[in-house]
Parts: structure tokens; sequence; C-alpha cells
């Protein structure tokens, strides 16, 4: 499942589509399906570039942002890995745009909302390499003064499935009760909300990385102009939801 989910959002990224419409439209011979795919790829071009869609959209799917009480304290913040990008030429990991888990996660600890951090987050990338994402983000946790005993990390998850699972035998482990606060960006929040409530831990949503509310106020930027980040936000949708789909599929929520 791992390797097929890997290609369907390969197969469905809407670039792919585009380029595809208008490689057919380039090499056909057939006028009347010349102009059908030429204009086809132009509407999903326009459509996929539009900020504003999928802003719509986002704003549909992502859970509001939360605001804890002074007082709310959790046994755990369980952040959830993929803000921490691999480069393989220099073997050193950096951070990326969804690196709001990693903001978030300190300042709830540093607030005493969260008494323990857990990092469930191994190597998602194919091709099988010593990079563990988690180890990375425990050792900056560190270095911002955040005790190293209150971190507990799995560095063999590959995907959100395994996140869930293997933060389950961690628990185990470690004797750990509840309640937690599940930490991802926003758009991954539903998703992992169903596979972490699979595994029989209770706990409460922290969105963070919010693509909805990136919004400038620019009414041409904003709602109008096309925009390449568009491109890469429907990519990320669609991600999400290939992957509730294949969990359902296989039963694992």
């Amino acid at each position: 499942m791992f390797l097929l989910l890997k290609l369907a959002l390969f197969l469905f990224r809407p670039l792919i589509w585009i380029i595809v419409a208008f490689i057919i439209a380039g090499f056909t011979k057939n006028e009347k399906r010349k102009k059908q795919f030429f204009r086809g790829g132009l509407i999903a071009l326009l459509v996929f570039t539009n900020p504003l869609l999928i802003r719509l959209v986002m704003q549909a799917y992502e859970p509001a942002p939360v605001d804890l009480k002074p007082a709310e304290q959790y046994a755990a913040g369980i952040v959830l890995g993929g803000f921490v990008s691999y480069n393989m030429k220099d073997d050193r990991g950096y951070f990326n745009p969804a690196s709001d888990r990693f903001i978030q996660t300190a300042l709830l600890y540093k607030t005493g909302h969260i008494r323990k951090i857990i990092i469930p987050a191994g190597n998602g990338y194919i091709v099988r390499h010593g990079f563990k994402e988690a180890d990375i983000i425990r050792e900056h946790f560190v270095m911002l003064g955040i005790a190293a005993e209150d971190i507990y990390v799995d560095t063999g998850s590959r995907n959100t499935l395994e996140n869930a699972q293997n933060t389950r035998k961690l628990l185990d482990s470690i004797k750990m009760n509840g309640p937690f606060l599940l930490i991802s960006s926003a758009l991954h929040l539903p998703r992992a909300q169903k596979v972490f409530t699979k595994e029989g831990i209770v706990n409460r949503l922290y969105p963070c990385d919010f693509i909805s509310k990136g919004r400038s106020n620019n009414f041409l930027e904003d709602d109008v102009l096309p925009s390449s980040m568009a491109l890469r936000d429907w990519d990320s949708y669609i991600k999400e939801i290939l992957g509730t789909l294949a969990y359902r599929l296989t039963g694992k929520v």
C-alpha cells in the first residue's frame, strides 16, 4: 500500500493532467481532438492555479484554530513528522514549510500546556537510507532547552498509519496515559485523527500550518492572479483525500 499510494500521488497531481492534455493537443492530428485537449488543459490550468478556489476548499476541510485555556494541560503533545526534509548531497536534514509544527510544539511545552513530547517520525522516502527525522527534531528541541528526558521518539514510522501504530506501542511501553494533544498541519489532521482514534489514542487536535489562513488581504494576489502555490496546495489536498480513501479501503480506519 505504501508504494501504491506513492504512485497514485504522482498520477493524480493536477500538473501531470495539464501537461498530458497539452502534449496530446500538440501531437494529435485530429483537429477536433486537438482543440478539445488544448481547451481542457487550459481550463484545468486556470482552475488549479486559482488561489481563491483552493482556499475555499481548505477552509471547508481544515479544522479551526485551537485556543487553549491558561491552565489547560496535557500529558504529552504528539507532533507528527514531515517538516524536516533530507538532502542526500550533503547528508543533512532541513526544516521545510511545514515546520510550524515544530514551533507550536515548542511553544506548547514552554507554556506548560504539554508535559512531554512524542515524535513518531522515521523515513518516508521510497529509497531507504539512514535519515531518521525524529532524531533531528529531538536534537533541535534539546537545543531550545527542552529536557531530553521529556522527549520520546519513534524512528520507524514511514507514514501516518505507522505513526499511530508505533505511537500506540511507545505509549504502552512507557505506560503513559493521556490526555494528548495531536499536533500537525491543519490539512493533515483529519486523516491523522482517524488512524490515531483507531489505535485507541484519545486526543485533542491542535492544528497549525494553516493553508486556509494564508491571505494577505490583496484581492489580485489572493483571489484572481494564477499562483503556482495553488497547484502545490492542490497536491497536498489530493494526497490527504487519497490517503484517507486508501485507509478506508484497506480497513485501517
